[in-house]
């Protein structure tokens, strides 16, 4: 096994790789063009409530939105009692029109569906501790409105 550094964001951490991936790794990362290449998909849709305000966060020249979004699953137990686990996901808007709506008509416990990909990093808090992050980037958020 030999050890490479691979970046995450700002951060370098070093990962293992078997000998057989170098050459693949190589033609990665050279300037060549792919002999082919495929298709992937990362989408994801979710339909639940605000769990706060959205924020404001980044600076002027690389803004960004953020609010979390709370779903959650129904599940029985063997004895017939009835339980739910909720799930919070970490949304972020980075399309400016997006997130000027958002900002201005998304509030907490409203219901919303947020369309986008998912997204996975490593975030440094404030004593210096590396944690492990998921984020749902919104291509496109719709608010429900609660009727009488």
């Amino acid at each position: 096994m030999n050890s490479l550094i691979k970046q995450t964001g700002a951060l370098m951490r070093p990962i293992l790789i078997s000998k057989s991936l170098i050459p693949a790794l190589n033609r990665c990362y050279s300037n060549e063009a792919p002999a082919r290449t495929e298709k992937t998909i990362n989408t994801i849709t979710l339909l639940g409530r605000v769990g706060a305000d959205p924020q404001s966060r980044g600076s002027t020249e690389h803004p960004v939105v953020t609010f979390s979004l709370a779903t959650h699953t129904n599940y029985r137990y063997e004895n017939g009692d009835w339980a739910q686990r909720t799930d919070w996901h970490r949304v972020v808007v980075f399309k400016p029109n997006l997130r000027e709506t958002v900002m201005q008509y998304l509030r907490k416990g409203q219901r919303a569906m947020v369309q986008g990909k998912v997204t996975y990093g490593e975030i440094t808090d404030q004593q210096g501790n590396q944690k492990t992050s998921t984020s749902v980037i919104a291509d496109d958020v719709i608010f429900f409105r609660e009727t009488a």
